[in-house]
């Protein structure tokens, strides 16, 4: 891209250039190459249609999760959390060896132990994962004995990753001297569920908080 002067205000395209006005300044570039016919139809984009299709799909799975916990995240203050979670959304996705290429889902990742512990390890921002001092058993929360968390929020999200939607449903759990503690199903197996988990000290303030 390129600025230039001239008496007579050129706009749209020359040739292989193409001129308009930006920001009050005459700017010209030259055309792409890009073809979007050739990018849908000709086998040497068949790799590049893979991955869009793929990116697609991690970002709109990601979203629609962030969506579910929208009100905690924004207590991790990291603006970039987005990237980062899309990011492990498509690591996740690479786990699915069953589907071909540019068909692979993040649903059949998070269905393997990798995938899964990508999805516990990933932090909130500057917040402590959870993943760190709590576990889930058959609806059962645990906790070790380094846990001083005096309430556990625990939301069960259930992932309907072919329409894009979540349901989920969200229980209070305080303890006692118990190290453990256990919580409702609210939902059927035959979807994909998904348990994101915060922590809370005796002041109400986050300590804790991540997938378990």
């Amino acid at each position: 891209m390129a600025t230039y002067e001239s008496v007579i205000k050129i706009t749209g395209a020359v040739g292989d250039l193409v001129f308009y006005n930006l920001n009050g300044k005459n700017v010209v570039r030259k055309k792409s190459g890009f073809n979007k016919t050739a990018f849908k139809k000709s086998p040497s984009y068949e790799k590049v249609r893979q991955n869009s299709s793929e990116f697609g799909h991690c970002s709109k799975i990601g979203k629609v999760i962030r969506k579910s916990l929208e009100i905690y995240i924004k207590e991790s203050g990291d603006p970039l959390l987005y990237q980062k979670f899309a990011k492990v959304m498509t690591a996740i996705k690479d786990l699915d060896t069953i589907s071909e290429r540019g068909k692979r889902t993040v649903e059949l990742g998070l269905k393997t132990e990798e995938g899964r512990k990508l999805l516990r390890e990933f932090q909130m921002g500057a917040i402590n994962k959870v993943s760190d001092c709590i576990r889930i058993q058959d609806q059962v929360l645990y906790k070790n004995d380094e846990c001083t968390s005096d309430q556990a929020v625990v939301i069960t999200i259930k992932l309907d990753s072919e329409n894009y939607k979540t349901e989920s449903a969200e229980e209070i759990i305080t303890w006692d001297k118990k190290q453990e503690s256990s919580f409702k199903k609210y939902f059927s197996e035959d979807g994909l569920l998904l348990y994101f988990v915060v922590l809370k000290n005796e002041k109400n303030e986050i300590t804790h908080m991540g997938f378990v």
